[in-house]
């Protein structure tokens, strides 16, 4: 099967952190968008940043950025399974590529 290696150019500080490039198979590519955002949108709100998120500075580039990280990511079936299994968290699994973003949105909504 092909594999399509995430460009370190758009994996933004995850890459400069050290984190692993993951590879995706063509079908984990083609998955809809809208499942990506959905676990996006899953991870925030686990995360409690969903609000904080939607009253950043230029909200909507930020969150379009933040789903091309989740596009990108090799990991949607462990994702979802472990957005299943916590109903609250302080930190996203490790292999999040918006742990950054995650972290900043929960230091400015004082949770952190």
């Amino acid at each position: 099967m092909t594999e399509i290696n995430a460009c370190p150019c758009r994996l933004g500080q995850n890459y400069r952190k050290g984190r692993s490039v993951t590879n995706m198979n063509f079908l984990d590519y083609l998955l809809p968008v809208e499942v990506r955002t959905s676990l996006m949108g899953r991870m925030m709100q686990k995360m409690g940043v969903e609000r904080q998120l939607k009253i950043i500075p230029d909200q909507i580039a930020v969150t379009n950025r933040a789903v091309d990280r989740c596009r990108s990511c090799g990991h949607q079936a462990e994702c979802s399974t472990w957005l299943d299994s916590h109903e609250q968290a302080d930190t996203p699994p490790e292999y999040c590529r918006n742990a950054d973003l995650i972290a900043r949105l929960q230091h400015a909504a004082g949770l952190r």
